[in-house]
């Protein structure tokens, strides 16, 4: 995604010449569809229209409308390679545009000529084409200009600004599914689109195509790859069996235990689903604390804080961070660079504050045979299927060894995910170990899958209607384009937002923001600052029980199980832990950036 940004912002460095060069060739043929023009008494003189539209972020704007007006009056043009002529054409995804229209001999040195733009949620805007700016070669003139349009907050703006935080609210506190919250903001806003868009083009937020290329599936097929692979491995019983390894490498001792339990989940959710990961050792968990006499809290939230904190030393180790390294176009090793140190020094940190935290139910444990409760557990909790494990965890190898050097093949982490999930599926299957529509219709949780494709149709109508600059230019003003402002800024206020809020659409609203800022603002082409925002969005889950997923689905299990926990506290523990972590993430970004 940084790449395609950076060859499009690269043309407004184009000197006029190598311009004028590259429009010749563009309008090859169309000065063949010209020449099929029947003469009217005199040869026509053609001019040649090429350039781009920009925001005033320098962004290209897809799909503006322009039009050729000649004295006042709309000339028809021919774009492209079309042959018929039209009085509208329209901006590619990349801005540019390249028409070619004809004229009497003469007329472009008396005429007034002006290039109509218009799109909706920016202002209409007429540029003059001077008969002096243009080059000659021979009957053709060639003209290359370049347009910035100015945002306005017209009727489009108000309503997906309005639709979008409705969803966004229904989203976070809960009040409908979020996939549902997410489909119905979507669908409204393309209705709207479609329908008092037509009338009234000032109400058009975006096109249907324009929000088919929002959404990003190289994030939704890398989480399905990720979901069928967890999913038959969950088959094979390895994550229960590694709850029983580490109670019996404990031996009864219950620090020693809890951070076992964390250290195996924190590396667990790096480069699994750490939903899924929680989903199956609560459980055991549970197990193990009630035999211990003390309360499963007492190891579970540790282990929540734990999942979150590995979760974001990986690109695949956490929602927020594969969109991040989709749309930034980072690699895998460079969130482990970047990341894992911190993320190690937290994990340190948490295992000295769970002592602090819950010392006192670990000193009231109760170890009272511990050999006949490890051959208990052993029974209980065996691997079931060694054959599906062993081709599984050589999958998984390969599958991470191309996610560590995807950078080299110039290759989508997605595509690796792919490539294991189906061949893991296929010996499943072949062997007749994997219930396919099993599998299919519990293990790929198409809930998560609709929800971010919606997302990003939701998140790609405020930024084409301009939220997301605004939000831009009130950052880039706050911190005053000081780069240890936007640090801190970006990442406390993303840790408090995904404390109380689903991270996921944060995390997807913010990342237009940030690549705005990483390009303007001095030093801020580090990555830095893409690096705070995988900190604070994946951290900041710690700070509440709702902050991320693994916390809601943890919890729910103990609550069922009879152990319920209240928001507060939960949030006593958390949220302490989640300001310390994020403070060391602050200072790791400042030191080393």
């Amino acid at each position: 995604m940084r790449e395609r940004r950076e060859k499009i912002l690269s043309g407004t460095r184009l000197r006029w010449g190598l311009m004028l060069c590259l429009a010749v060739a563009a309008f090859s043929a169309v000065q063949a569809a010209a020449a099929t023009e029947p003469a009217a008494g005199a040869a026509l003189e053609h001019l040649y229209l090429t350039g781009r539209v920009l925001d005033n972020h320098k962004e290209p704007v897809a799909d503006a409308e322009l039009q050729v007006l000649v004295n006042g009056e709309v000339q028809p043009v021919r774009e492209g390679k079309h042959r018929e002529a039209m009085d509208a054409f329209t901006t590619a995804s990349d801005g540019s545009y390249h028409v070619v229209f004809g004229l009497p001999p003469g007329t472009l040195e008396t005429a007034r000529v002006e290039l109509a733009v218009y799109k909706p949620s920016f202002a209409r805007l007429k540029v003059p084409l001077s008969f002096e700016d243009m080059a000659v070669r021979g009957p053709d003139y060639y003209h290359a200009l370049d347009i910035q349009l100015e945002r306005t907050l017209g009727p489009a703006f108000w309503i997906a600004t309005c639709i979008f935080l409705l969803a966004y609210i229904l989203i976070s506190f809960e009040l409908l599914h979020r996939t549902l919250a997410a489909m119905l903001g979507a669908a409204l806003m393309l209705l709207i689109s479609y329908t008092l868009g037509t009338l009234d083009p000032d109400y058009h937020i975006l096109s249907y195509e324009r929000a088919v290329h929002a959404i990003d599936m190289n994030v939704v097929f890398l989480l399905m790859g990720m979901m069928i692979i967890v999913g038959i491995l969950k088959n094979t019983g390895v994550f229960q069996w590694c709850a029983y390894k580490s109670y019996q490498l404990a031996r009864g001792n219950v620090l020693a235990l809890s951070s076992i339990l964390m250290a195996f989940t924190a590396f667990a959710s790096a480069f699994l689903d750490n939903v899924t990961t929680m989903l199956l050792l609560t459980p055991v968990t549970i197990e193990i604390a009630l035999s211990l006499g003390i309360s499963p809290l007492a190891l579970l939230v540790p282990e929540i804080l734990a999942s979150n904190i590995g979760g974001t030393a990986t690109l695949i180790g956490d929602p927020p961070n594969i969109m991040i390294g989709s749309y930034a176009g980072l690699t895998f090793m460079d969130f482990v660079v970047n990341l894992a140190p911190t993320v190690v020094a937290s994990m340190v940190v948490l295992f000295v504050y769970s002592k602090f935290a819950y010392g006192g139910d670990y000193a009231r444990a109760r170890v009272e045979d511990v050999p006949a409760f490890i051959e208990k557990l052993r029974e209980e909790y065996r691997i079931t299927d060694r054959s599906l494990l062993t081709v599984g965890l050589i999958v998984m190898g390969i599958t991470v060894a191309f996610f560590l050097t995807h950078g080299f093949w110039h290759m989508e982490v997605s595509i690796a995910a792919l490539f294991g999930a189906s061949v893991l599926f296929t010996y499943g299957i072949a062997t007749k170990r994997v219930d396919l529509l099993k599998l299919i219709e519990k293990d790929i949780e198409w809930a998560t899958l609709l929800f971010f494709i919606f997302l990003f149709i939701l998140v790609g109508a405020v930024e084409e209607t301009g939220l997301l600059a605004l939000i831009s230019d009130w950052v880039l003003r706050l911190s005053e384009g000081n780069l240890v402002a936007a640090i801190c800024l970006i990442l406390w206020v993303s840790a408090i937002m995904s404390a109380f809020v689903d991270n996921i659409p944060f995390t997807a609203t913010m990342l237009p923001i940030v690549a705005y800022l990483t390009r303007v603002i001095p030093g801020a082409d580090s990555g830095v600052l893409w690096w705070a925002l995988a900190f604070g969005a994946c951290f900041g889950g710690n700070g509440t029980m709702i902050g991320a997923s693994a916390n809601v689905v943890t919890l729910g299990i103990a609550e069922a199980a009879g152990h319920p926990v209240r928001f507060f506290q939960f949030m006593k523990v958390a949220f302490l832990y989640m300001v310390l972590s994020v403070g060391l993430a602050n200072v790791w970004l400042l030191l080393f950036y």
